[in-house]
């Protein structure tokens, strides 16, 4: 896996989010159209395996979270960032969405199935949609998981403390 090859794949999802509301509407429509095990959810996931065994993924790592931004927001995604980190029972950074943030929820642990996996804030396999100006401190319970963000514009605001 390759970043561009990578970055083709991201693009093909991120073209039906373009214009969308970050919403929980969007969540369903994305739990419905693209759930765990579906042919996107999976080819995003082993690219994601590929991509951190080939080292350019999830490169970075701070108190215990192996993280990186593998694309800056523009034209080719459509508008989206794309970061993914690799979480194993910790909670990370509090941060603010000022544009709302998309995620994909990727357990490493277990099957995926409610309460046999680990959970991103609660969330099993599949999708979480934060609203515009939600925020969070990223919580992974559970045992580990990756997690895809798709930030529209790249927006994101780390708090200075902890809420």
């Amino acid at each position: 896996m390759t970043p561009e090859r990578f970055q083709d794949l991201v693009a093909s999802l991120t073209a039906s989010l373009q214009g969308q509301a970050v919403d929980e509407a969007l969540a369903a429509r994305l739990n419905a159209e693209h759930p765990a095990g579906s042919p996107v959810y999976e080819a995003i996931f082993e690219a994601c395996r590929q991509a951190i065994a080939a080292g350019w993924m999830c490169s970075r790592e701070n108190d215990g979270i192996r993280w990186g931004r593998v694309i800056k927001h523009g034209p080719a995604t459509h508008g989206f960032s794309v970061d993914v980190v690799d979480m194993d029972n910790l909670a990370g950074p509090h941060h603010v969405h000022p544009q709302g943030e998309i995620d994909l929820v990727m357990p490493i642990q277990g099957d995926g199935t409610a309460g046999g996996s680990a959970r991103f804030d609660g969330q099993g396999a599949g999708w979480k949609v934060y609203p515009p100006g939600s925020a969070h401190r990223p919580t992974v319970s559970g045992g580990r998981a990756l997690v895809l963000y798709l930030l529209p514009q790249g927006a994101i605001e780390f708090s200075r403390a902890a809420a």
